[in-house]
């Protein structure tokens, strides 16, 4: 029987290959937002976007759920109605289930998406007070445990 070589091929490198990353949805976002300095994290399957403390949008372009792929803006409730008058094509984002969420979407298919999400951007750069959370503090794993008894059988 004979044995498998170890030896690496003669071409090529030792290197490990290079998966190069995945660009950003809706780039021109990032990039007018960039006076900022925003910081970038994957949740949900999107990209989420942080200026400071605050998660300020979620950028979505995926193959599934279409009508929610655009420029989910972080926001409650309460502002809805004032930025409704600002983006008519605004609404509650489908794929989480809920009529009404805090987060709403710039939908990508909009005829003004890339106008309406420019506009975005300069809100969040101007402080607008509508558009941003600054995230919950997560409970650590450990907290959640003792802060709910196990029933034993």
């Amino acid at each position: 029987m004979v044995k498998p070589s170890r030896k690496k091929p003669a071409v090529g490198h030792d290197f490990p290959s290079v998966v190069p990353r995945k660009r950003a949805p809706h780039e021109f976002v990032l990039e007018s937002l960039a006076p900022a300095s925003p910081w970038t994290r994957p949740m949900f399957g999107c990209l989420a976007v942080y200026v400071d403390d605050k998660i300020v949008m979620a950028l979505r372009d995926k193959s599934s759920e279409i009508s929610d792929n655009g420029v989910w803006l972080a926001t409650t409730q309460a502002h809805h109605e004032s930025l409704r008058q600002e983006f008519p094509s605004m609404r509650s984002i489908k794929l989480l289930g809920k009529d009404i969420t805090g987060w709403q979407v710039l939908p990508s298919d909009a005829p003004d998406f890339e106008q309406a999400a420019l506009h975005a951007c300069e809100l969040i750069l101007a402080g607008d007070d509508r558009i941003g959370k600054v995230p919950g503090a997560r409970a650590s794993r450990q907290v959640l445990k003792s802060a709910k008894p196990r029933q034993r059988r």
